[in-house]
């Protein structure tokens, strides 16, 4: 059910982007409720017209770990147009209400199994030349703890409250491949034929592994999918990637980016996010099992 607020932020935005010709005047509006930032509705106006997606922007978003950037979303839009990865951009508008986004609609349903696809779209992703402008992702495990810390420093924590990190380090790749930055199952569109990526409102420049890291995250997974990937899944996800030197760098990485991941869990819930509590559980126990690994990896 459409609320009062939702009705006038609807009026609102028809007015001005019927006005510029960017929507026809009597779209039917209706509320998508995968992003968990912005609002996103699906619009479709005469029959036969095309469907679209209205993603107005919260100006007031402010995420420790998923910065709201449409100019970003857009420059990469147009970057990856016609490559078979991304919606379509329409427009691009700054309304009285925030900027706004309009792009293709994709049909299909959101990425609920098959990782070996899953990994095939983000190798696919990694090999684009970014464009320019882009923000910088943390690179090595340095600058991961340095994020970690000032996430746990928003509600008055520290490293020290997460203990269970190796004493090694592992230094910036200097790689500069375009991240997607927020590859979680709800973003990840399956088209029938291929998958697609939508909401790239924090794209990056950097190291892959930030992306592999996000996808494997048992909290991001349960946050969109219900249940963390299995073993088997995360073997057949590694495997489909098919770069043994990003596979490698990633294992010895994987601590820190779980580190992180269960820091902003913890921020979640002192934002009152019931089930973050839940989510960083598990994402503490793939800490402590990475760390492992790593270690392993360091006698070997």
């Amino acid at each position: 059910m459409t609320t009062p607020r939702e009705s006038a932020l609807i009026q609102t935005l028809t007015q001005e982007l019927a006005s510029g010709d960017h929507i026809p005047p009597e779209a039917r509006w209706v509320r998508l409720h995968g992003g968990r930032t912005n609002h996103v509705w699906r619009i479709t106006g005469p029959e036969g017209g095309e469907t679209l997606v209205v993603k107005l922007y919260d100006k007031d978003a402010d995420n420790p770990l998923f910065p709201n950037r449409p100019e970003d979303e857009a420059r990469v839009l147009r970057a990856l147009e016609g490559r078979g990865l991304a919606p379509r951009l329409l427009h691009h508008v700054v309304t009285r209400l925030g900027p706004c986004l309009i792009y293709s609609h994709l049909e299909g349903a959101a990425w609920r199994q098959d990782p070996k696809a899953a990994a095939a779209l983000l190798h696919r992703v990694h090999r684009v030349t970014p464009p320019q402008g882009l923000r910088l992702s943390p690179d090595g495990s340095m600058s991961l703890e340095q994020q970690t810390a000032a996430i746990l420093g928003r509600f008055g924590k520290s490293l020290a409250d997460l203990p269970d990190l190796p004493p090694q380090g592992v230094k910036p790749s200097g790689a500069a491949c375009l991240l997607h930055g927020d590859p979680v199952p709800g973003n990840m569109i399956d088209c029938g034929e291929r998958l697609m990526l939508i909401d790239w409102q924090c794209p990056a420049i950097g190291d892959p592994c930030e992306d592999i890291a996000l996808f494997l995250s048992p909290a991001m997974q349960i946050a969109y999918r219900g249940e963390a990937l299995s073993r088997t899944e995360e073997c057949a996800f590694l495997s489909a990637y098919d770069d043994t030197e990003t596979l490698c760098r990633y294992a010895h990485l994987a601590p820190w980016y779980h580190a992180r991941t269960l820091a902003y869990c913890l921020w979640q819930a002192e934002q009152g996010e019931s089930a973050a509590s839940d989510r960083a559980k598990a994402e503490h126990a793939a800490l402590l099992m990475a760390t492992r690994r790593s270690k392993t990896f360091d006698h070997s």
